[in-house]
């Protein structure tokens, strides 16, 4: 008899097929990070903006994440029970329906609740996508796995500012009928091809094992190219079971392990990431540091282009978080970034307020370098990674919860935070937030670069919370010297 997980964690087989299925679990990333930034390209040219409310328009802008934070709530109360393959299918399903929902709208409502849609389908996707990936793929290649869904994600926004400034600066003139239209609508390709494949991707093997589903384990793991029999699928049941206490999915472990996941993605939230995203044109146009044109499409499709640079040096930031993380790990990752995002943030509000407009720029470019080092990538793996298998479900979806839930607030109260506080106090507010941040990770965040899921939950399950953060150098210090003397 052998020990799956064991297999899954050490396998070297199949590379190929894992790094599909990664990236396939991370589609629903690549539309969210699409969605997030079309709407803040568009909302200047939307019929309905220009005597909506203010909550009317945070709600078109953000509108999306309150659908989010119900798609987690649903899957935080199914996943469990009906598995991973399922919620990724249906998830794009919902979101291609939310989509021309929105390309088809006639009025205010229906824009809302379109929005909705297409929030409630991304919540549901983003609460499985790293639980999924965690479960398949080898420990040494986790990090980088689970990091995928952040780097989708700022892919997804790219693309959509390049998306949106090339339809406005080729036919300017259909800005506000059919442009944005179109720029909304386009999303329905990669949806469609994301549904399309995803009815192919296997179950996730860890999930089928709580199940004891022996024909389709076998099938599954067949697709990583782990043999296996019953017998080994009963051995390794009996080995979660003694180690992850199925009794009790609301152990001391796991509220450790919530606790730090639910304050790491309140904080990457409450910093401000969305702002530049959804409110970065609107922004960019405000500092007036490009060429007066007549023409308000042309002038947004500039601002639009100056947020598009932004990003891509966010992107490749990202992409070097994610190759890092697997050498570096989390926690110094995210120390890094968020103290990075607080001197950036910091600067840019200040430059603001003595009249250098540039300086918010440069403010924002640096807070986005270390978001992409330290920030997203570190956030959405350990929501995949914390948790244990029999629960993991449940608590990337309540992580998940609350991520939606930040970003809905931040969101919606940012317009009026703004008229309030003006835009370069606000910087210094989500300063603030980075450095109570970077303060409260110190102390509570552990590393779990090299830990199998099973090794992050015994962590999290016999340590208090203070003591985590000394687990990993001490264990792996002890595993070191134990290796040397054999």
């Amino acid at each position: 008899m052998k020990n799956l997980l064991l297999e899954l964690d050490n396998n070297k087989n199949r590379n190929s097929q894992i790094f599909m299925l990664v990236l396939l679990a991370t589609l629903g990333g690549f539309l969210y990070g699409y969605d997030q930034s079309d709407i803040g390209s568009v909302l200047l040219f939307i019929p309905y903006y220009k005597n909506a409310s203010v909550f009317v328009v945070g709600y078109i802008a953000s509108g999306a994440l309150l659908g989010a934070a119900l798609g987690a709530f649903s899957a935080a109360l199914l996943l469990d029970r009906y598995g991973r393959k399922s919620f990724l299918i249906a998830d794009i399903a919902i979101y291609a329906v939310g989509i021309i929902l929105s390309v088809a709208t006639i009025n205010v409502v229906m824009l809302m609740v379109a929005r909705t849609v297409v929030g409630f389908a991304i919540g549901a996707d983003s609460a499985v996508a790293t639980a999924y990936i965690s479960e398949f793929t080898p420990k040494s290649r986790r990090g980088r796995s689970g990091a995928m869904q952040q780097y989708m994600i700022i892919l997804g926004i790219f693309l959509s500012f390049l998306v949106a400034m090339v339809t406005f600066l080729i036919i300017p003139k259909f800005a506000y009928t059919i442009d944005w239209r179109i720029i909304l609508g386009l999303a329905i390709i990669p949806a469609i091809i994301a549904l399309i494949i995803r009815v192919k991707m296997p179950e996730s093997p860890r999930w089928l094992i709580l199940k004891k589903n022996y024909e389709k384990t076998k099938k599954a793991l067949k697709k990583f190219g782990i043999d296996a029999k019953d017998e080994d699928i009963d051995y390794t049941y009996n080995v979660i079971i003694k180690d992850e206490n199925v009794a009790g999915k609301f152990d001391n472990g796991s509220k450790r392990a919530l606790l730090i996941a639910g304050l790491f993605m309140i904080f990457y939230i409450a910093n401000g990431v969305n702002i530049p995203l959804i409110y970065g044109p609107y922004i960019i146009s405000s500092l007036h540091i490009f060429p007066s044109v007549s023409n308000s499409a042309i002038s947004n499709a500039y601002s639009i282009g100056a947020t598009a640079i932004l990003v891509a040096i966010m992107l490749i930031a990202t992409y070097y978080g994610m190759i890092s993380i697997d050498k570096y790990g989390r926690r110094k990752l995210a120390l890094i970034g968020f103290a990075g995002m607080g001197i950036s943030d910091l600067i840019g509000g200040i430059l603001y307020l003595v009249n250098i407009d540039i300086g918010l720029l440069l403010g924002l470019a640096g807070y986005l370098i270390f978001f992409g080092i330290g920030g997203g990538v570190v956030a959405w793996l350990i929501q995949g990674e914390y948790f244990p298998t029999v629960s993991r479900g449940l608590f990337s979806a309540i992580t998940a919860l609350i991520d939606w839930t930040t970003s809905f607030v931040v969101d919606e109260i940012f317009p009026d935070m703004k008229t309030v506080l003006g835009l370069g106090n606000s910087v210094i507010a989500f300063a603030i937030v980075s450095f109570i941040a970077l303060i409260t990770l110190y102390y509570i965040m552990p590393e779990t670069l090299g830990l199998s899921v099973e090794e992050i939950s015994k962590m999290f399950k016999n340590n208090k919370l203070l003591n985590l953060r000394y687990y990993h150098d001490v264990n792996i210090t002890e595993e070191k010297y134990t290796a040397s003397k054999k």
